[in-house]
C-alpha cells in the first residue's frame, strides 16, 4: 500500500490552479498535502487534512470521489487521475492515533449535541477545542449515526468509529448514548441545566413509503432498517430492491454477504442514480439491474411492476398494459428517507418545512436562538463530506453566539 501511495504521490502535477480542490465539497488542501507527505512530513500532511475535515479517513472510504476531487484531476482528461483518497487514506488513518487535538483552556459553558453522526461529530471537535464543554447525546449504543447503521462494514470498518470515540472522549467530550431527546429527556431540560447552545443533527431515520398496497407485509423491509442490523433479517435467497440509489447497492452488496443468491434492483427510469463506483461495485458482486420497472403493489409472492415504455430518446411514452409480478423471497424498499419528529413535536417553537426538515437560516440557526442544526436532518439524506463543510459554518455561528452572551 505504501509504495502504491508514493507512486500516486509522485504523479501529482502540483498544479498552480488545482482543480482537484476545487471539485472537493470542503476545499481539502489536496496539492498542500500530497507536498508535504512527500516533503517526509506526514505529521504536517495529517494536521492540515483534519484541520479541514475532522472526518477525513471517513471521507477518504466514503466519498464519491471520481465525480469530485480525482474526477477534477487534469491528469484524468487523457488518462488516469491522481488516486487521491489513497493518498489521503494512508496519510489521515497513519497519524490519527498519535495526533495531539490542541484545545483552548475551557471557557465555562457547556454545550450539547444531539446526535452522534458526521455533523455532530464535527461539531463536537470544533467546539471542544475553542474551550466549550461537550456532551453528544445519542439514541443508539454506538457512535457515528449513518456511518455505523447505515454504511456496510466492507465500505467503512466500523473500527474506525471506535478510533474517534477514543479520540473524542481523549479531549474531554462527555457521550450518553442510549439517550435519544424528545422522550424522557427533552430540549427544555437540556436548556434548564445551563447548555449555552444547542446543536441538533439527528439525520434521517424515517424510511420513505411507496404508499403501495402490500408494504406492511411481513417479507417487505426498509433499506434504512436493514442496514442498521443485517444479521437480524432472514431474507431468503432471492431479493428485490426497489430503487437504485447508494443506499440501494449497499442493500443489494450486503445481502449477497449474507448468503442471497439472486438479487435484483429496480427503477422507474433507465439509469442507475448511484455513483459509478457504488453502480459497478454491485455489478461485480453479483447483483442484477432491472430498469423501467413502476412498482404497482407487494404480494406474498414478491413485487408486482407495470413495465413502462421509452422511445430513443429515453422519453416515457407509455405502459405495458400487463403488470408483471417477480416473485421474491423478500423486498427491500430503499427510496430514501426523511426525519423523525420528536424533537419538534416535543420543542415549542422548533419549526420543520413541509418534508419534515428543520427549517434554518444559512448558517445553521433554527426559529430558537442558541439552537442549531445541519447535516441530513436540515439538508435531506446527503453526502458525509456535505455534512461536514456545512457543520464547519454552523461551528463558526454557534462560537459567535455564545460569545455574544457574555457581552
Amino acid at each position: 500500500m505504501g509504495v502504491h501511495v508514493i507512486d500516486e504521490a509522485n504523479r501529482c502535477l502540483n498544479c498552480k490552479k488545482p482543480l482537484c480542490r476545487q471539485g472537493c465539497p470542503i476545499n481539502t488542501p489536496i496539492p498542500q498535502m500530497i507536498q508535504a507527505f512527500k516533503g517526509g512530513d506526514l505529521n504536517a500532511a495529517g494536521d492540515m487534512v483534519f484541520e479541514n475535515n475532522p472526518l477525513s479517513i471517513v471521507c477518504s472510504l466514503v466519498c464519491n470521489h471520481e465525480k469530485q476531487c480525482e474526477g477534477h484531476c487534469i491528469l484524468g482528461k487523457k488518462g488516469q487521475p491522481v488516486h487521491i483518497s489513497s493518498i489521503e487514506n494512508y496519510i489521515s488513518d497513519t497519524i490519527f492515533d498519535k495526533m495531539k487535538i490542541e484545545c483552548k483552556p475551557k471557557n465555562g459553558m457547556k454545550v450539547a449535541v444531539i446526535g452522534a453522526g458526521p455533523a455532530g461529530i464535527t461539531i463536537a471537535f470544533l467546539l471542544t477545542k475553542e474551550g466549550y464543554s461537550v456532551t453528544i447525546f445519542d439514541s443508539k449504543d454506538k457512535l457515528g449515526g449513518v456511518l455505523q447503521y447505515g454504511i456496510p462494514d466492507f465500505r467503512l470498518p466500523k473500527t474506525i468509529l471506535d478510533r474517534y470515540k477514543k479520540k473524542l472522549l481523549e479531549i474531554g467530550v462527555k457521550i450518553r448514548p442510549n439517550t435519544a431527546i424528545g422522550t424522557a429527556l427533552e430540549i427544555k431540560d437540556l436548556l434548564r441545566d445551563g447548555y449555552k447552545s444547542i446543536f441538533i443533527g439527528t439525520g434521517v431515520w424515517r424510511p420513505k413509503t411507496l404508499g403501495v398496497k402490500g408494504e406492511s407485509l411481513g417479507n417487505v423491509h426498509y433499506a434504512i432498517d436493514y442496514l442498521a442490523n443485517p444479521d437480524a433479517y432472514d431474507l431468503g435467497e432471492t431479493i428485490a430492491i426497489i430503487g437504485m440509489g447508494n443506499s440501494a447497492m449497499d442493500v443489494a452488496r450486503t445481502a449477497i454477504r449474507h448468503g442471497a443468491r439472486k438479487v435484483t434492483l429496480y427503477a422507474r427510469g433507465l439509469h442507475s442514480n448511484a455513483s459509478d463506483h457504488e453502480t459497478n461495485y454491485a455489478k461485480i458482486d453479483g447483483a442484477d439491474f432491472q430498469f423501467g420497472k413502476q412498482i404497482m403493489e407487494i404480494t406474498d409472492e414478491g413485487p408486482v411492476f407495470e413495465n413502462l415504455i421509452y422511445d430513443d430518446e429515453e422519453n416515457h411514452i407509455g405502459n405495458e398494459e400487463e403488470l408483471e409480478q417477480v416473485h421474491a423471497d423478500s423486498t427491500i424498499i430503499s427510496i430514501s428517507q426523511g426525519p423523525k419528529s420528536k424533537l419538534v413535536n416535543t420543542t415549542e417553537g422548533l419549526k420543520a418545512g413541509s418534508s419534515g426538515l428543520l427549517v434554518t437560516d444559512e448558517r445553521g440557526q433554527t426559529t430558537i436562538p442558541g439552537i442549531f442544526a445541519s447535516g441530513d436532518v436540515v439538508l435531506g439524506a446527503r453526502t458525509v463530506v456535505e455534512a461536514v463543510a456545512y457543520s464547519k459554518k454552523v461551528a463558526e455561528a454557534m462560537d459567535e453566539y455564545m460569545k455574544s452572551l457574555e457581552e
